[in-house]
This record gives C-alpha cells, sequence and structure tokens, in this order.
C-alpha cells in the first residue's frame, strides 16, 4: 500500500472515530436527562474514576499507552458533561421570563455573561457603542435605558465600570445591579454609593475566561456589599450550573485575588521578560528544551496573549497588589542568595517547604 492511500485510510478512521464521538455526544444528552429525571448531580467524580481505569485497562490490552486513553476519554468525558450542564441550564431557566442589560456586552467577558444569561431564559439588552451580539437587542447607550430590567450587569473595564456604577447610583431602578470585574478595591466607592442610595447591588467575579463552556470545578465569588437580598438573586442565576459559588467580602477577595490572579501573572511576566532579556535566540532554546520549560512557557504565552490593559489593571489597581509582588521579589532574591553561598542545605529546605504547602492546598488543609 502506498503512501496515499495509507493516508486515506487514516482519514476514514478518523472520520470513523469523529462519527463515534458524535454518538457519544448524541447519549450523553439522553444521560443528562436521565440524571435529572432521577434528581442526580451531573457530576459523578466515583463514576469518572470507573471510566478512566477501565480506559487505561482496555489501553493496555490494547497495546497503546495508558496515558493517551485517559487524555482522550477525559476530553470526551469534558465534552458529555458541557452538553449536560448546557441541557440543564436551559432546563432550569431560572431567569425565564426576566430581562437583563448587560453594559459592555459586546466586550470578551460581556458577552460570555450575555450568551450565559440568554441561556438561563433572559432577554438580554446590550449596551455597547461597539455593537451587540446575535440573539441579544443592541442598545447604544445604557443611559438611554429606562433601567427596568431585572438584572443590570456591568462589564467594562475597571474604570468605566466604577464611573458606571457612580452614575447608576443617580438613577431609580428596581432591578439588581452587579459588576464582574477582577477587582473589587477599583470599585468601592461605586458599590457603596449605590448601597447608600438604597438600590439593589451586589459583585461577582467569574473565576474563569470568555472561553469557558464548562463551570464544573470552576469558580464563581460572590462579594456581598451589604445588600444579602441582591447577592441571593444573582447567585440563584448559577444555581443550576456545576460551578462552586463561593462569598466573600470585598477585602479578603482582593487580598485573595493578589496572589491567585497577581502573582501567578507577574511570574509569568517575569519568565518571559527574563528570556526575551536573556540574548538567548528562541529557536535555540527550543532546540534544548525540556518538559518543564515547555509546559512553563505554555502558560508563559497564554498569558503574553492577553490583554495588556486588562492585566495592568490587575497588577495596578488592587489594594493589596504590592503584597504579592514584593513577596514575590522576596522569594526570588532568597533563591539567588542560597544558590549564590552554595548552601544545598537551604536550597532543599525551600523544596521541602514547597511540597509541604502544595501539598496541603490539595488535601485542602
Amino acid at each position: 500500500m502506498g503512501l496515499d492511500d495509507l493516508r486515506d485510510e487514516l482519514r476514514r478512521i478518523d472520520r470513523r472515530i469523529l462519527e463515534l464521538i458524535a454518538d457519544r455526544q448524541r447519549l450523553a444528552t439522553s444521560v443528562g436527562e436521565a440524571k435529572r429525571d432521577l434528581g442526580r448531580p451531573l457530576r459523578d467524580y466515583r463514576q469518572e474514576r470507573t471510566v478512566l481505569e477501565r480506559a487505561r485497562d482496555d489501553a493496555r490490552a490494547l497495546g497503546i499507552s495508558p496515558s493517551l486513553a485517559e487524555t482522550v476519554v477525559l476530553a470526551l468525558v469534558r465534552a458529555s458533561l458541557t452538553v449536560q450542564e448546557q441541557q440543564q441550564i436551559v432546563a432550569a431557566a431560572t431567569g425565564s421570563g426576566q430581562r437583563a442589560l448587560v453594559v459592555g456586552g459586546a466586550g470578551r467577558m460581556g458577552s460570555w455573561l450575555a450568551r450565559f444569561l440568554t441561556s438561563q431564559g433572559c432577554q438580554v439588552e446590550v449596551a455597547d457603542p461597539a455593537g451587540s451580539i446575535d440573539g441579544c437587542i443592541h442598545v447604544p447607550d445604557w443611559r438611554s435605558s429606562a433601567l427596568d430590567q431585572d438584572f443590570i450587569a456591568v462589564a467594562a473595564p475597571l474604570r468605566t465600570t466604577n464611573d458606571v456604577l457612580h452614575e447608576l447610583a443617580t438613577r431609580s431602578f428596581e432591578g439588581v445591579a452587579f459588576d464582574v470585574g477582577s477587582l473589587k478595591s477599583p470599585l468601592r466607592s461605586g458599590l457603596a454609593a449605590l448601597r447608600t442610595a438604597g438600590r439593589q447591588v451586589t459583585s461577582v467575579h467569574p473565576m474563569f475566561g470568555p472561553d469557558a463552556d464548562l463551570l464544573s470545578g470552576r469558580h464563581v465569588i460572590f462579594v456581598d456589599v451589604g445588600v444579602p437580598e441582591a447577592t441571593a438573586r444573582v447567585r440563584k442565576l448559577f444555581d443550576s450550573t456545576m460551578a462552586v459559588q463561593v462569598e466573600m467580602s470585598l477585602d479578603d477577595h482582593d487580598r485573595v485575588i493578589a496572589y491567585v490572579l497577581g502573582l501567578s501573572h507577574a511570574t509569568n511576566i517575569a519568565f518571559f521578560t527574563a528570556l526575551g532579556h536573556s540574548g538567548e535566540a528562541a529557536p535555540r532554546l527550543a532546540e534544548v528544551s525540556s518538559t518543564t520549560f515547555e509546559e512553563q512557557l505554555s502558560v508563559a504565552a497564554r498569558v503574553a496573549a492577553e490583554n495588556p490593559a486588562l492585566y495592568f489593571e490587575i497588577q495596578s489597581l488592587n489594594d493589596y497588589g504590592s503584597e504579592s509582588l514584593t513577596a514575590l521579589l522576596h522569594a526570588v532574591e532568597r533563591l539567588r542568595a542560597v544558590v549564590r553561598a552554595g548552601d544545598e542545605r537551604a536550597f532543599s529546605a525551600l523544596m521541602e517547604r514547597g511540597r509541604t504547602y502544595l501539598s496541603e492546598r490539595e488535601r485542602g488543609t
């Protein structure tokens, strides 16, 4: 059999694989319906473990890599859960019959929020000079709205969001206003103005990007600013998802985010900045790359591709931002001092401390 014939055979096999995946997705729809009828949760970690162990055993019997089988099956499980979660959201329709206005809804996170609210059964209006998105009503300027919606969400850059919150505080409305900002420090005055004006207001932070399709295992943080009934109403919108809901104060939120986002972003920015100033050409480094380097490079590349304005806001506008940057600086200085001193015992202590912290975090202790 010639090379072209072999490639044709591979194409036919690929087609069969895709047809089987389509069959699996259709079956996943029926499984999701059965779970809802039985009142079962969509995600069953014990069953997932059974599926993965079976896949690894089958792979060994077939003479293929168990890790490859696990990767493929994990992707299939995730795809099935995505279908089932989307079904559940639509079936629950916790926003059914309600209206929502998304200020900045043509942006990346705003578009995600608009689509999510639409899937919940809400009639969504997008207020954004850049335009609207499919399935939503376009409002060129939110100020022209009667503000008679059930939910008013602000998904704009942080400084703009605070300005909008202040303006909303001067208007009369009955719905719940909330933001989806990555930080709450820059929004403190706007949120307080709304609360003082007697408006229904809360604050939300979806801990994922706009490309998220499955919310299982992802976190949504709710920051109550003194109007618990408003927080409860917005939390209800996420009840039909598999997202982990977390509630915390404004200060606790930004202190945590200084590390969860600020430190992780800064570490990667420092990594590719160091590489960029190293004088080592990227192709040359690729020739002698390692697994750890490639994994770190992959994360750093995703960070480098993000919006610089947003990432600068996360670093510069957090009241607690300097705390994590100082911790990073001290950590690098400590590592450098230990290596320069040739102190293997101190180096081992750093590694051991890291293992202890990470293992405790994994156990949730």
